[in-house]
């Protein structure tokens, strides 16, 4: 894919033309107008990768599209990642032991909570490497950490090195709190820290007033398990994720929420459970019987639902689809019948100057 071209000045006439892009798409479920979340224009994104290149003597930063481009500073990405890439590479330039078959560098940084003060843990940094990281390099390392005051994660094969801590923490408010949230180093969250906070208030909205339990599948890091939380009774969530479920684990622990059953299941397999096609040790402890589930919320990969987990949601009164993918969310919305109806919809632009847009629905099960 091409890289975005950042201009400002046109974002809100390409946000307006994906929007009727994917209003097109939906009209056959005859949904509400849409909710329109836009981006900042800049300086939006809280996670960047980029590739290191040599030219001879010269170090820089570069994407492909498809030949390398160098990056002198990323627009999309926060202040404070753009910050620190001007940091490190003066570090890089000079510091053998850092740069020597370096290859890639990620950054991660946080969404400032609107509290006027970020965390201690807000940055992380991790450097990855075709080479086996020494004592050497673990002491340049900690004066880096230092100098940045950022942490810094060493990668290379088989290999991971974290000096101080291996994640950020962020924070969102939804409704009248703040949730902290554990991101940990190399694991999915949301880059668009200001979309994200829409999405989770869009979604705590619309669950406001829900009788009985939730359904969370592809729970993540407990992203929309947290708000989830304090509008039910009792909310199950899965999530498959070697990496996710502890992060999720520690939000939710970090977070005083003791309303949340927690496994770690595909949502096949979960489908398969509670539809009674097959039994799971995992599940030996959980009266699943006690659980009135009314309200299902996926959040799945582009691939959209499976046919089992489609065959689940076709069980509950009320469906928070929250889709990356437009096309397989109206191939699953066609799939589950003209029972349902689109009672909310919302767009949220996550990745601005691209074609890509996600989208929020709320669907409800009508009786007749």
């Amino acid at each position: 894919m091409p890289l975005p071209v950042v201009d400002p000045a046109r974002y809100a006439d390409q946000l307006a033309e994906k929007v009727e892009t994917v209003c097109a798409l939906l009209a056959p479920f005859a949904p509400p107008a849409p909710q329109i979340h836009a981006s900042p224009a800049s300086h939006y994104r809280h996670r960047a990768e980029f590739r290191l290149w040599r030219d001879g003597d010269a170090l820089d930063y570069v994407m492909f599209d498809p030949e390398p481009v160098k990056m002198q500073q990323f627009p999309v990405a926060s202040r404070r990642i753009n910050h620190l890439m001007r940091e490190l590479m003066t570090v890089l330039r000079s510091s053998e032991v850092l740069s020597r078959k370096l290859y890639q560098v990620d950054f991660h940084d946080t969404f400032f909570n609107g509290t006027g003060t970020q965390s201690a843990d807000a940055s992380l940094i991790s450097l990855i490497y075709h080479r086996p990281l020494d004592a050497a390099w673990e002491a340049a390392a900690r004066e880096l950490e230092a100098a940045l005051q950022c942490a810094v994660v060493g990668r290379s094969r088989r290999q991971r090195v974290v000096l101080s801590r291996a994640y950020v923490t962020d924070h969102f408010a939804v409704g009248e709190h703040v949730w902290s949230y554990r991101q940990p180093e190399g694991a999915f969250s949301q880059p668009n820290g200001a979309i994200n906070q829409q999405m989770l208030n869009w979604v705590y909205q619309r669950c406001a007033g829900l009788p009985g339990d939730a359904l969370e599948l592809y729970c993540g890091n407990g992203n929309f398990t947290l708000p989830l939380a304090a509008q039910f009774r009792q909310v199950l969530a899965t999530e498959i994720s070697k990496a996710a479920v502890p992060a999720a684990r520690h939000n939710l622990d970090t977070n005083g929420v003791d309303n949340v059953c927690l496994l770690r299941m595909s949502s096949e397999e979960f489908s398969e459970a509670l539809s009674g096609v097959r039994t799971f040790q995992r599940l030996q402890d959980i009266d699943l019987d006690s659980y009135r589930f009314s309200t299902l919320l996926v959040d799945p990969p582009r691939a959209g639902l499976d046919p089992g987990t489609l065959a689940l949601a076709r069980r509950f009164d009320t469906l928070l689809y929250i889709s990356c993918n437009p096309d397989t969310l109206c191939a699953n919305l066609a799939e589950l019948g003209s029972r349902w109806r689109i009672e909310d919809f919302a767009v949220f632009d996550q990745f601005p100057y691209t074609p890509h847009l996600e989208c929020a629905v709320r669907v409800s099960r009508s009786s007749t």
